[in-house]
């Protein structure tokens, strides 16, 4: 490509001038060829930051491209699974290479490291993502740098695991994910362009459904982990539902749903007291409830709220009320047992005043 001249300037190139790229595509289409091949160092999707635009340009003037990722320059030694160099002392900067030769020696050499597999990790995991959300929502930064890393050393660990079978290794994690991302983003790297969020997860859903794992799909409700939390999973089953116009109009469907619910709960729940709650009426309050928990979730879906952060915080305001009905009993000497509901009500009522103040 140097020798032929179609790249003039690769520093300016690579940054994705216009003009670079402009004379590039020219004297591509002046070839009147095919099958060429524009090699860089690294990959193209993490060290090219002009691959969007020259992406456009080579679209625009009708000339097929494909991307053969590469290893990123940030990431030759990722695969490698033994250390290659010292790692700095402990107050240094460490670098992301480092940091995958820090979980290969501790595979190597801590007792506790060398023992787990990718199914003794899982609670791992699912705990350290919990506390990185429990960072976000105190609006703590400085707890949040620390619990992304340690979100993000499980990610590094399941990668080792993985690179010591010869299966993948943590480099292919990032190609697999840059690789996603650029393929599912057209409007951002590529020529193609978007209305509104509505258009943008039409074509997220279109572009899914084309994958190894989208063919692999009966329904379009596949893929959502069955491990998610319930009020997690309805809300999101209920997103790809709408965005294929299963949905209501207006908000006023939903509300009008949750009373229709309501009543049925109510219903079965007089079945089940004119029967003396047997089995069959059980059962029958448990689903009539359950489909009142499922549309609560569905009003927080359309008034775009998420649905387990509201519950949460709702959780949390009642732990502070609750502790301060507590307290209040144990400063008068008595226990809570011994208070009686209007007495309890009382100082739940004082509970709300002290939040406002």
């Amino acid at each position: 490509m140097l020798e032929q001249g179609l790249v003039r300037d690769p520093a300016l190139f690579i940054r994705g001038s216009e003009p670079e790229i402009e004379h590039f595509v020219a004297a591509l289409q002046a070839l009147g060829e095919s099958g060429h091949a524009l090699g860089v160092l690294g990959n193209p999707l993490s060290d090219v930051p002009g691959l969007p635009a020259l992406l456009r340009a080579l679209e625009n003037a009708k000339i097929a491209a494909e991307l053969v990722p590469g290893m990123p320059r940030a990431t030759l030694s990722a695969a490698v699974s033994m250390p290659l160099v010292p790692l700095p002392p402990a107050s240094a900067h460490y670098t992301w290479e480092q940091l995958v030769e820090v979980m290969a020696r501790l595979r190597r050499t801590c007792p506790w490291d060398r023992e787990q597999t990718h199914r003794t990790l899982l609670p791992y995991l699912i705990e350290e993502t919990y506390e990185v959300v429990d960072a976000v929502e105190a609006d703590d930064d400085h707890s949040l740098v620390e619990e992304l890393g340690d979100l993000l050393l499980q990610i590094v660990f399941h990668a080792q695991l993985a690179t010591e079978r010869g299966k993948f290794s943590v480099a292919d994690v990032i190609d697999s994910l840059s690789n996603k991302m650029v393929r599912r983003h057209p409007h951002v790297f590529g020529g193609t362009s978007v209305s509104g969020l509505d258009e943008l997860w039409q074509n997220w859903e279109r572009l899914k459904s084309k994958e190894r794992a989208g063919r692999l799909r009966k329904s379009r409700l596949d893929g959502i982990p069955k491990g998610l939390g319930a009020l997690l999973r309805a809300q999101r089953m209920q997103e790809k539902a709408s965005r294929v116009g299963f949905d209501w109009p207006e908000i006023g469907g939903v509300l009008e749903k949750l009373d229709e619910e309501l009543d049925e709960l109510a219903s079965a729940m007089r079945a089940a007291a004119a029967h003396h709650n047997g089995a069959h009426e059980e059962d029958h309050v448990r689903e009539e409830l359950g489909d009142v928990l499922f549309t609560a979730v569905n009003i927080c879906r359309t008034l775009k709220i998420d649905a387990e952060g509201a519950l949460r915080e709702a959780s949390d305001k009642f732990y502070g009320r609750f502790a301060f009905v507590e307290a209040h009993a144990t400063a008068s000497g008595r226990e809570l047992s011994d208070l009686t509901l209007d007495e309890m009500e009382e100082l739940w009522q004082l509970a709300k005043t002290e939040e406002v103040k």
